[in-house]
């Protein structure tokens, strides 16, 4: 199966049953997934799934000697419900927890443009469930599971709500210079980095129609970004400062700013291959690659390990075998492969959350229905997370995750 093929086939796998592909999802197919062809799970990483399937059937598992401090989540190591997808109940591994998820869809309007709404599942610190919402146009969780950053339904927006998410209230209003689309929280929860465009960068367009197979079209995203720079936003007083970014050549219509690992730099990336994130201090200025980030990409999501050593890396199969990088962080040379599709988080230093596929339908159009997993640098064990990626009626489409400190 070429790369043409496999994207025909994501498309369409995407149109008929499980809601419309994400706005970069084109792109991140034939660039980030272009080393990869059509293959099965074989060895180590079946026999270790099959073990897994067979036996974790408990909707919470705690183990290890690594005991969370008794927080939202409680104290257990490992939560896992791999009965429950989209999850219901809370999963967490190490100190990571999956703060929420979203699902997104596509509404076209009578003139034939469009727009990309999205359905949050959040983490509710009472329940320890997740609560659904379809409120805000963009939504972040806070390290420590109890607050959560918004945007109102109309983006780009002049406000940032900060939601307490044991109420569902919004409990204060931070207004901001310039219109923000995107938000992503310091790892220390202390500031927030606002991504600013001068248009809704996830308005869809007749002009820009993209075809699913089979005959069927929808509106498609801009092909050019409308990013105007991000804003450093002290969460505590409310001061932000707004800082221009007219360089947005090879970024997708939506293409937000983010914290570097240790919250002292902000980065973006670009779509071409090989070319390093951009970075900025967090006066605006552009800012020279840290030397243990040179190998971090915005598009493997997991990034630097948490001491700093290992960073997630892409695709790392051949012949038969799907497998993923860690590379080491100051190096970029192997550390280990991993039974795994995707690296989405660091549980701690040594452990990952990852999306893994069927073992037994890990090929062509199979490969995309994947699960959350935990996998070990150095052991071929695996642990269920969560039940295969599917829709369900209150979230209609697959459900993307996100992670943060708990």
């Amino acid at each position: 199966m070429n790369v043409d093929d496999m994207l025909k086939d994501a498309l369409r796998e995407q149109a008929d049953g499980v809601g419309p592909a994400p706005a970069d999802f084109a792109d991140r197919v034939l660039g980030v997934r272009r080393k990869r062809r059509g293959r099965t799970v074989v060895g180590a990483a079946v026999a270790a799934a099959a073990v897994v399937a067979g036996a974790l059937v408990v909707p919470q598992i705690g183990g290890g000697e690594d005991v969370r401090p008794a927080g939202v989540t409680g104290s257990a190591d490992v939560i896992a419900h791999p009965r429950q997808s989209p999850p219901r109940d809370v999963i967490a591994a190490g100190g990571t927890a999956l703060a929420s998820f979203s699902t997104s869809k596509e509404v076209v309007f009578k003139n034939g443009d469009g727009q990309r709404v999205r359905t949050y599942g959040v983490i509710d610190p009472t329940t320890k469930r997740y609560r659904k919402t379809t409120d805000w146009s963009w939504l972040t969780v806070a390290p420590g599971l109890r607050t959560a950053a918004v945007l109102e339904k109309k983006v780009p927006a002049e406000r940032i709500g900060l939601l307490d998410l044991a109420t569902n209230k919004v409990t204060r209003w931070i207004p901001v210079e310039q219109g923000v689309a995107g938000l992503a929280y310091s790892p220390d929860g202390s500031k927030l980095v606002a991504t600013t465009y001068a248009k809704d960068p996830d308005a869809l367009y007749k002009r820009n129609k993209v075809d699913y197979g089979d005959g069927k079209t929808m509106p498609g995203a801009d092909f050019e970004s409308s990013r105007t720079g991000f804003a450093v936003v002290d969460v505590k007083s409310g001061r932000s400062d707004w800082h221009e970014v007219t360089e947005n050549e090879d970024t997708n219509a939506r293409q937000d700013f983010a914290f570097n690992s240790t919250g002292t730099l902000v980065h973006g990336g670009v779509m071409t291959g090989g070319v390093p994130d951009q970075y900025f201090d967090l006066q605006g200025r552009k800012a020279a690659v840290p030397a243990n980030e040179r190998f971090v990409h915005w598009f493997v999501q997991a990034g630097l390990s948490p001491d700093g050593k290992r960073v997630a890396g892409d695709f790392a199969g051949s012949g038969k075998t799907i497998a993923v990088a860690v590379n080491d962080a100051r190096t970029g040379k192997l550390v280990d492969k991993l039974p795994a599709q995707q690296l989405l988080a660091w549980a701690d230093d040594k452990r990952l959350i990852a999306w893994g596929c069927d073992p037994e339908k890990c090929g062509g159009k199979g490969e995309f229905r994947n699960q959350l997993l935990l996998v070990t640098i150095g052991s071929d064990k695996v642990v269920q997370l969560s039940d295969f990626r599917k829709a369900s009626a209150d979230y209609p489409g697959r459900w993307s995750p996100e992670f943060t400190t708990r």
